[in-house]
């Protein structure tokens, strides 16, 4: 259709694509100096005392992560259901197990009220996922992690910038963040993802992880002023690296982090105040922290429509939308694996059956807007 509004349209611009131009001219296409600026510039931003090891995805980066926190097959690994595959796909990688727990009804969290009775002697750490960009409750989890002993690895692929009690995530006391950069996501870079830790040894170990295991940088390599051809495989290492042309988009891209944020924040303020009074659930917020707004959300609890019809006639009226997510435990190799069943995770399949996500990003115009609102009270009415 040709006045259609897609769910979602990555905000590009000159800046970007001069500093891509600029690489493709540079003569160095992979992992360097742009990677590098990259990588110090999310320190910068971040403010921290912090590593970050730049990656091809937020899947590598977590992939990464647990390699280097040392799971082993058959270790536990507890998240929660109602987050993307990538969430739990990455702990079966080393032959560990997933321990899906249900979400909080009102934040779509992880509820940290069930962490405990889950922990058992396998579990080797906690993977929150800061759904939407709301952050999770940390300080109950970084508790029940020191209690415990147990290694904290964040989700953060929603939560650029996002913060918790004022505090940026990527800067909390967890063993690992990680960030992604998908097509989607509040920093695009195509795709591409970013590992933060404040802990040296897993920041070596990433990196050097990152590429196939060896223990030079082939960047430092390649263009040495004298021979140093000579390298080291000390581990079975991986293929996780950023490509320098990709970093050229996100260092423009992390410019505009705050002026992006602020744009959703205006946006999702308008949603608010035009949807209150539908027969619909609004998203949940913090009163005092960031909200990086990458999703606003709905739910159809008080509408006899059903979701599906929902979103049937939002397309129909030339407006794109999506469902985040299908929760795990209702995917068939969850499901049948684990045995999982739905009435162990009420609250993340009652959501399920009525949350849609409505447009919102910053390339979106008040006429946008307006099509959106005015086709969902059209529908509702």
């Amino acid at each position: 259709m040709k006045d259609f509004l897609p769910f979602h349209l990555p905000d590009i611009g000159n800046d970007e694509i001069d500093e891509v131009l600029k690489s493709l001219k540079s003569g160095w296409l992979t992992t360097g100096k742009q990677t590098k600026k990259f990588e110090e510039k999310f320190i910068e931003f971040l403010g921290g005392d912090i590593f970050a090891i730049a990656v091809n995805s937020a899947t590598a980066g977590m992939h990464l992560a647990l390699e280097a926190i040392g799971l082993k097959k058959d270790d536990e690994v507890i998240t929660t259901s109602y987050t993307f595959t990538a969430t739990a796909e990455v702990i079966r990688y080393f032959g560990a197990n997933p321990v899906f727990i249900d979400i909080d009804p009102y934040t779509l969290n992880i509820d940290t009220t069930k962490i405990e009775d889950a922990i058992t002697s396998k579990t080797k750490a906690i993977m929150p996922v800061h759904f939407a960009g709301l952050s999770c409750n940390m300080n109950d989890i970084l508790k029940i992690a020191k209690k415990y002993n147990l290694k904290v690895i964040e989700d953060a692929a929603h939560a650029l910038p996002t913060t918790y009690k004022g505090n940026l995530i990527g800067t909390l006391e967890s063993d690992a963040t990680i960030f992604s950069f998908y097509a989607t996501k509040t920093l695009t870079t195509g795709e591409g993802g970013m590992l933060i830790t404040k802990n040296k040894e897993i920041a070596d170990r990433c990196k050097t992880m990152r590429l196939h295991g060896i223990n030079r940088d082939v960047f430092d390599r390649y263009l040495s002023k004298k021979p140093a051809w000579y390298y080291e495989v000390v581990a079975p290492g991986y293929k996780y690296n950023m490509t320098d042309l990709a970093a050229s988009i996100g260092i423009h891209q992390l410019k505009k982090q705050w002026n992006f944020q602020e744009k959703r924040e205006k946006m999702a303020k308008i949603y608010d105040r035009e949807l209150m009074n539908l027969p619909i659930k609004l998203p949940p917020r913090s009163n005092s922290d960031k909200h990086s707004w990458h999703l606003y959300t709905i739910q159809l609890n008080f509408s006899k429509l059903g979701r599906d019809s929902f979103i049937q006639k939002l397309y129909e009226y030339g407006v794109g939308c999506s469902v985040h997510f299908i929760p795990l435990h209702l995917h068939p190799y969850w499901k049948n694996t684990y045995q999982l069943n739905a009435s162990n995770y009420p609250h993340a399949t009652e959501v399920y059956n009525n949350i849609i996500s409505l447009p919102l990003y910053t390339k979106m115009t008040n006429n946008d807007l307006e099509k959106v609102i005015a086709n969902i009270k059209k529908i509702l009415k």
